[in-house]
């Protein structure tokens, strides 16, 4: 079969905002819905951060303010301006179209357009470095400040991290579960987010390899005990953040954390140029260009652990 023909497309604005969200909101962090998300953050959003002093005062006939103070502060999410230039043959993805018109394919219904397929297959990338970027990514090419960076700059490690096995994980997260303030702990929206190998440590360490689980493990049942389901210690919730670097984990509250976009931002722009009629070429170029970024609000609410 020859090689499909493509009808280029072009989207911006609202209109590529489709395309966008498949791209950054399937990144496994916002996917799962575990942080915040600001979808449309045109240049910036500001949060508001208030703290209260001396709030309670016995009762009298007076009204008196003098003693109570609130003091507000204000943390900033700028959202980076990033884009994806990328030229590919159309033979390089042609078998796998086929495959998906054939029904043998992951996609749970067809792209009916080439191009829409070729936008999956980028969408999918650009997930992955989001996800990424989301938690330590450092700016500069390609990049945004990630939570650990933003956390590390700003106080630095609150618990010092070593490196995790099974035989260390339980007293580990004890640690950070530990470091929690009291204000916090006990929070409906509280999260420890944790590195994959933490949680592959966790995982074993509850099979059976460690002395104060027993060394059946979970409910006897070995290392066959966990099936994929949630994890979690100590009662709090547990995110497996798998763009958190190893040996790296942090404990905040949902409400807490934030990913800012401009969805609808009038500069977002997706495009599919097929090169045969400007060149002759077989050629693909895809074009996207998206905002994105993080902050968190409070950072004496956050544990690090790094």
């Amino acid at each position: 079969m020859a090689n499909p023909t493509i009808t280029s497309s072009s989207y911006s604005g609202e209109f590529a905002a489709k395309y966008l969200a498949a791209s950054l909101l399937s990144a496994d962090t916002l996917d799962s819905g575990t942080i915040t998300i600001l979808p449309n953050v045109k240049y910036k959003a500001a949060m508001k951060v208030g703290s209260f002093a001396n709030l309670v005062r016995s009762a009298d006939c007076d009204f008196d303010s003098s003693t109570s103070t609130m003091t507000l502060t204000e943390k900033v999410l700028t959202p980076t301006e990033l884009q994806v230039n990328l030229q590919i043959c159309k033979k390089q993805l042609h078998a796998d179209w086929e495959a998906a018109q054939m029904g043998f394919s992951a996609f749970d219904e067809l792209p009916p357009l080439f191009s829409d397929f070729v936008i999956a297959q980028v969408a999918a990338e650009v997930a992955n470095a989001t996800e990424t970027s989301i938690w330590q990514g450092s700016a500069g090419e390609g990049s945004f400040d990630g939570f650990d960076t933003l956390l590390t700059a700003d106080g630095g490690a609150d618990v010092t991290a070593t490196t995790v096995d099974s035989t260390n994980v339980v007293a580990q997260l004890g640690a950070i579960v530990d470091a929690i303030p009291t204000t916090v702990y006990g929070k409906e929206d509280l999260n420890l987010y944790v590195s994959s190998n933490i949680a592959r440590a966790y995982v074993r360490a509850l099979g059976g390899f460690v002395a104060t689980i027993g060394a059946n493990g979970v409910d006897n049942k070995g290392t066959t005990w966990y099936n994929g389901g949630q994890l979690s210690f100590e009662g709090i919730n547990m995110v497996v953040a798998k763009g958190l670097a190893n040996n790296t984990a942090v404990a905040a509250q949902k409400s807490n954390l934030f990913f800012g976009t401009g969805l609808l931002d009038d500069r977002n722009e997706v495009k599919v140029i097929d090169m045969a009629d400007l060149d002759g070429s077989q050629n693909v170029r895809v074009v996207m260009r998206y905002t994105a970024g993080v902050q968190y609000g409070v950072r004496g609410d956050i544990v690090l652990y790094s």
